[in-house]
Parts: structure tokens; C-alpha cells; sequence
């Protein structure tokens, strides 16, 4: 049962587009995951880091802001730098407050102890707004590396692991989108080698398929050559059986008929010379007779000439030529002009006859068809090819499908048996050419039979 391709091919090729498209789709989509993953992740690191950064700020400043209050030994700008410290205070609160937002889990616990650190280190600095000049001179030393500076290292310690848990974290995601990215790559190597393996078995499909279609194309194409070289040999059998067939009763004819006829002639000739009392009434009925028996000579004469010339066989190719160009120019009164060059006696029987017989149906063809009143005729043998041209000054033709059978059909056989070429040309003032161009074969190739002539 035969099956066609293209159903295969077309689901096949389907099948990879699709696969293409959902890769494609699938990867720019995962693609896409993996990178808002990533700046996500890198957004949320920027602002934990930002919000630390800003608390440590803080702190930092709100102890240089301590430090120029215990420094300055008037008293009067203590509410001043009490209103001051509570917008540190109030902001760094806020920012405390962010930053719980943006931690999850061990994080916020953490966050709720820096909040109680902060919150004692901001309520130590109270009493100190109600110091005197005095006290700001003598205790402020002992206050700060007592007081403040381990509150504040307490709670910076605290900012600091908070730091250190928001690298690690970072690291594990960054880890985790390394992981991920990892997968989609291993993902996407395996749509690769899927689409490959998809498009591999659609073209070994193709491949196979259309090798057995060039097969059986190839098959065809002998067996089509097969049959047309047995053609062509039946047809080239056909021609040389005919042309056997017309040497033959073209001998007859010419021996057997014309011996007899000439044999009847002359014995009414001896009828003729009979004298007696009869004799009178004879010469009449002889002559009749006579006449009649020319008549018949000269048809079997001309149907033999006509089958085959004898002479082509007998002299060669350009008396048997000159001889029909006669009988042509006397029948139809058609100028008839022979010219050839080169040597025309060495020529295969082959060669002779098909060029022999393509310039008797070119003349017939002119007397016919063409109304011509000169034709002309060349011969040339130009090293191994043979060129036989017949031009004549008719109406010419016009070009259309030729019916299989005689006229140019059987000119084109001929050559086309001897592995020739001919063209066949129509001016526009009216005119037609024929040419013919035949190769030769080596001179170990002729027969030894043709050479003779």
C-alpha cells in the first residue's frame, strides 16, 4: 500500500513549529521570572542596606549632635538640642519601622532587639538636658564612655548582624536564582535537543522519502529510455528491412520483369519480321504492342529507380543524386543545382541512404508544396560530419504540429537514427531550408563492404 509524504512531513513540520513557538514562549517567559527574581531580589538588598545605612547614620550623628551639646557651656540652648535629638530620634523610629517591613522570619526579632537598644540609647540622653554648665564639665566625659558609647555599640552591633543575615540572605537567594537559572538552562538544552530530534526525524523522513521517490524516478526514467532505444532500434530495423525490401524488388524489377519485357520486344520484333499472306495486318498490332511494351518498360524502370536507384548501390551517392535531380528536372521542369565537396565514396550505406532519401522528399516536398522554380542542393563532407543542405525559392511555411508519417517527421527519424541534427528554416519573403548535419563514424568502423562503394 503507497502512502504519501506530505501528510507525515506537514504534521512533522507542524509539530517542530509548535514546539519552536511553545519553546520560544516558555523561555522568554522563564527568562523573564529569573530576571524580575533577580532585581527583585537586588531592589530588596539596595533597601534593607539603605534603610541600615541610614539608621547607623543616625546614630552616628545623633552622638557628633551629643558630643557639641556637652561641649558648649551655655545652658540656655538646651531645648534647642532637645527638639534636635527628637527628630533623630523620630526618624531613626521611622526608619526602624521600614526596615521591619522589608525582613521576614529571625530577621524581625532581631529588629525587635535593635528597636530596645535604640530605645534606651535615645531615653539615656534625657537627664542631660537638665545639667548644669558645671555638670557638663565635670561628668560629660564619664557619661559618654559610660552611658552612651556602649548603647550606642550595642545597637550598631545589632544594625551590624542585621547586615550580615541581609548578605546571607542575598547570597542564599542569589544562590537560589543560580539554581534556577541552572534548571532553565537544562530545560532549554532539552527543547534544543528535542526540536533537533523532531526536525532529525522529519528530514531522515523527507530524506528517505524522497530517495525512494528519486529511485523510483530514476527506474522510470531507464525503463522510459529502455523502451525508447527499443523503439528507435525497431524503427532503425524497420527502415533497413524496408530499405532491403525495395533493393529487392528494385532488383527484380530491373533483371527479373525488364528481362522478360525486353525478351516479349523482341520477339514481336522477330513477329515483325515474319512475311506471308497475313503478314500484312501484323507490323500494326506489332507496333501497338510494341508501344505498349515501351510503356511498361519505362514504368518498371522508374518504379524501380524510384524504390531504390540501383547506382546508389553500384557508383555511390552522387551519381544516384545527379541522376534524380535529371528525372526531377525533366518531369516538373524544376532547376535543380547540385554541389558537393569532400569525398561522398567512402560514405556508409547508411549515410548514403539517409541523405539519398532526404533530398528526394525535400524535392517531392518542393514540387508538392513549395511551388519553387530552383532548388539548390550541397553536399559537404567536413572532417568526421556530413552536412546536406536543400534550399528552394518557394512560399515557404508556416510552423505547426506535423502529423506522424512521411515528409519532414520521416527526414527527422532518419537523422535522429544516425544521431544527427536537422533544422528546418522559412524566410520571410518565402523560401525554405533544410539542413541536416550527420556524424561520421571512424574509418575502423565502416564496413568494410561500404568502402568499396
Amino acid at each position: 500500500m503507497r502512502f504519501g509524504t506530505w501528510p507525515i512531513a506537514a504534521v512533522g513540520l507542524a509539530a517542530l513549529l509548535l514546539l519552536v513557538i511553545v519553546s520560544v514562549v516558555t523561555t522568554s517567559r522563564r527568562a523573564e521570572e529569573i530576571y524580575t527574581q533577580h532585581e527583585a531580589l537586588n531592589a530588596h538588598h539596595r533597601e534593607v542596606d539603605t534603610r541600615l545605612w541610614k539608621l547607623r547614620s543616625d546614630v552616628h550623628l545623633s552622638g557628633i549632635f551629643i558630643r557639641d551639646y556637652l561641649l558648649d557651656t551655655e545652658t540656655e540652648h538646651a531645648p534647642e538640642y532637645r527638639q534636635r535629638l527628637q527628630e533623630f530620634r523620630r526618624d531613626n523610629m521611622a526608619t526602624l519601622l521600614q526596615l521591619r517591613t522589608l525582613v521576614t522570619g529571625d530577621e524581625r526579632a532581631r529588629i525587635d532587639r535593635l528597636q530596645a537598644r535604640l530605645d534606651d540609647y535615645w531615653e539615656v540622653f534625657e537627664p542631660l538636658f537638665d545639667w548644669t554648665a558645671v555638670e557638663k564639665a565635670t561628668a560629660s566625659v564619664r557619661f559618654l564612655r559610660r552611658e552612651v558609647l556602649p548603647r550606642r555599640e550595642a545597637a550598631l552591633a545589632i544594625a551590624q548582624d542585621i547586615e550580615q543575615i541581609n548578605n546571607a540572605n542575598l547570597s542564599a537567594q542569589r544562590a537560589e536564582v543560580t539554581r534556577r537559572f541552572d534548571s532553565f538552562q537544562r530545560g532549554l538544552q532539552a527543547l534544543l535537543w528535542q526540536s533537533l530530534l523532531l526536525g532529525l526525524i522529519v528530514a531522515s523522513t523527507a530524506v528517505i522519502r524522497l530517495r525512494i521517490v528519486e529511485r523510483r524516478a530514476v527506474e522510470q526514467r531507464l525503463l522510459a529510455e529502455e523502451a525508447e532505444r527499443q523503439l528507435r532500434q525497431l524503427s532503425q530495423q524497420l527502415v533497413a528491412m524496408q530499405e532491403e525490401e525495395r533493393k529487392k524488388l528494385s532488383r527484380e524489377l530491373h533483371d527479373h520483369v525488364g528481362q522478360m519485357l525486353t525478351a516479349l520486344r523482341m520477339e514481336l520484333g522477330r513477329i515483325d519480321r515474319v512475311r506471308g499472306p497475313v503478314a500484312a495486318e501484323i507490323p500494326g498490332a506489332v507496333a501497338e504492342c510494341r508501344q505498349l511494351v515501351d510503356n511498361v518498360v519505362r514504368t518498371v524502370r522508374d518504379l524501380s529507380l524510384g524504390l531504390r536507384p540501383s547506382m546508389l548501390d553500384d557508383f555511390g551517392l552522387q551519381p544516384a543524386l545527379e541522376w534524380h535531380i535529371r528525372d526531377v528536372s525533366r518531369r516538373y521542369g524544376l532547376t535543380v543545382d547540385l554541389v558537393t565537396h569532400g569525398d561522398l565514396d567512402t560514405l556508409p550505406d547508411s549515410h548514403r541512404t539517409c541523405v539519398y532519401r532526404i533530398v528526394q522528399e525535400a524535392l517531392t516536398n518542393c514540387v508538392r508544396h513549395a511551388r519553387a522554380s530552383r532548388v539548390q542542393v550541397q553536399i559537404d563532407r567536413r572532417g568526421d560530419a556530413l552536412e546536406a543542405t536543400v534550399a528552394d525559392d518557394g512560399v515557404g511555411f508556416q510552423p505547426q504540429p506535423r502529423s506522424a508519417g512521411l515528409g519532414l517527421r520521416g527526414i527527422e527519424e532518419r537523422v535522429r537514427d544516425l544521431q544527427g541534427a536537422v533544422t528546418v528554416t522559412t524566410a520571410a519573403h518565402g523560401g525554405t531550408t533544410i539542413r541536416v548535419t550527420l556524424p561520421l563514424p571512424n574509418a575502423a568502423e565502416v564496413p568494410i563492404a561500404n568502402l568499396a562503394g
